[in-house]
C-alpha cells in the first residue's frame, strides 16, 4: 500500500468515525432545542459560543490548525442551530 491509499485508507475510517460523532451530537442538539422550547429560550446563544469556540481552540492546541478547526466548527454549531429552528418550527 502506498502512501496516498494508505492516507485515504485512514481518511475513510475518520469519515465513519465522524459520522457515528455528528448523530451524536445532534442528538444532543435535539435535547437543547426541546429544552429551549419547554423553557422558552431563544436558539442563538452568543455567550455560550464564545466559551465553546474557546474551550475548544485551547483543546486543539494547533497553531496550525486553528485557522481550519475555526472555520469547522462554525460550520457545525450552524448546522445545529438551523436544525434546532427546524424542530422547533
Amino acid at each position: 500500500m502506498n502512501k496516498l491509499e494508505e492516507a485515504r485508507k485512514i481518511i475513510d475510517q475518520v469519515d465513519l468515525e465522524l459520522i457515528e460523532l455528528f448523530k451524536k451530537r445532534m442528538a444532543a442538539s435535539k435535547m437543547v432545542a426541546e429544552f429551549k422550547v419547554l423553557n422558552n429560550l431563544p436558539i442563538y446563544n452568543g455567550e455560550r459560543e464564545k466559551k465553546l469556540i474557546n474551550k475548544n481552540l485551547v483543546n486543539l492546541n494547533s497553531k496550525e490548525l486553528e485557522k481550519y478547526y475555526l472555520e469547522f466548527l462554525e460550520v457545525v454549531l450552524k448546522v445545529s442551530k438551523e436544525y434546532q429552528e427546524d424542530l422547533i418550527k
